[in-house]
């Protein structure tokens, strides 16, 4: 009887010896950044999907590589006394509207703050709910323009590494199949732009893109961008960001989720440890 009460003593004393190791060694590992996601997560059901996702996924992500991650529905929050607690911002899926909001995000970039952005944060078209009435942010930041066009309905495409060189495509295979997404382009050739770094771009194995039915939201060739920087500032965007959706039966049921192929989390993981990073690529 002895034995099976000193033999339990130790067994408890071993455990709350672990468990204060492992609790005093969490309070000393200070996270490498602090990120926070902005969201709006209210219109198309694909998008609101992609940002329930996302943030289910990124604190994931956060725990493994030691960071932080916030995510807010507030636009409000977008101010400079907010954002300097931050290193990293993220668009899910909207941008900001406001006036205000708009100049402190300008001023946190041009103050080197770092920003990726998913999808329809780029999206912009007059006349539509998202006016381009925002030049800076369209035309400088991500020197994309307007929206000009989609492919219909999301589907998979092989995608093409444009740097190699870049930390966030680093081993990447040079080419790899995305998860379905409905893919966009723009009014501006940022081939033309000598600030931008394209990454990503649709490879031709991928034609024809699109299901249509429309014959205009199928692509059969052409030059699409699919994410890139701006080597002015410390920023990526990525078109992924829409997942797919059984609208036609009704059931609005997800039929596919964007963070769910191990390459294109790769890259994502990357460019966000990149951004996390604070080296800005010239």
């Amino acid at each position: 009887m002895l034995l099976r009460k000193l033999l339990l003593l130790s067994a408890l004393y071993i455990c709350c010896f672990f468990n204060t190791a492992s609790y005093s060694y969490a309070q000393r590992v200070k996270p490498g950044f602090k990120v926070i996601a902005f969201y709006t997560g209210k219109n198309d059901k694909a998008h609101i999907s992609f940002v329930h996702e996302a943030n289910r996924w990124f604190p994931e992500v956060a725990k493994k590589y030691h960071f932080v991650y916030d995510s807010t529905s507030n636009w409000g929050n977008l101010n400079a006394a907010f954002l300097s607690r931050y290193q990293v911002v993220l668009f899910l899926d909207t941008r900001p509207e406001g006036e205000s909001q708009r100049r402190a995000f300008e001023a946190y970039m041009h103050k080197g703050g770092a920003w990726m952005g998913f999808h329809f944060s780029a999206f912009a078209l007059t006349p539509s709910d998202y006016p381009q009435n925002w030049d800076w942010y369209h035309q400088t930041f991500l020197g994309t323009g307007e929206y000009k066009s989609n492919t219909w309905r999301p589907t998979s495409a092989i995608l093409r590494i444009e740097d190699k060189h870049h930390p966030a495509t680093y081993k990447l295979p040079s080419k790899f199949k995305s998860m379905p997404n409905e893919w966009y382009r723009w009014t501006n050739d940022l081939r033309q732009n000598t600030a931008i770094d394209i990454l990503l771009a649709v490879d031709s194995a991928s034609f024809p893109l699109g299901t249509g039915p429309k014959p205009n939201e199928i692509w059969h060739e052409g030059y699409y961008p699919v994410a890139w920087t701006n080597r002015n500032y410390h920023m990526i965007y990525m078109n992924m960001g829409h997942n797919d959706i059984d609208y036609e039966h009704g059931t609005n049921r997800d039929l596919s989720h964007t963070l769910a192929d191990p390459v294109q989390n790769r890259f994502i993981t990357q460019s966000l440890l990149w951004m996390g990073s604070g080296h800005k690529r010239n």
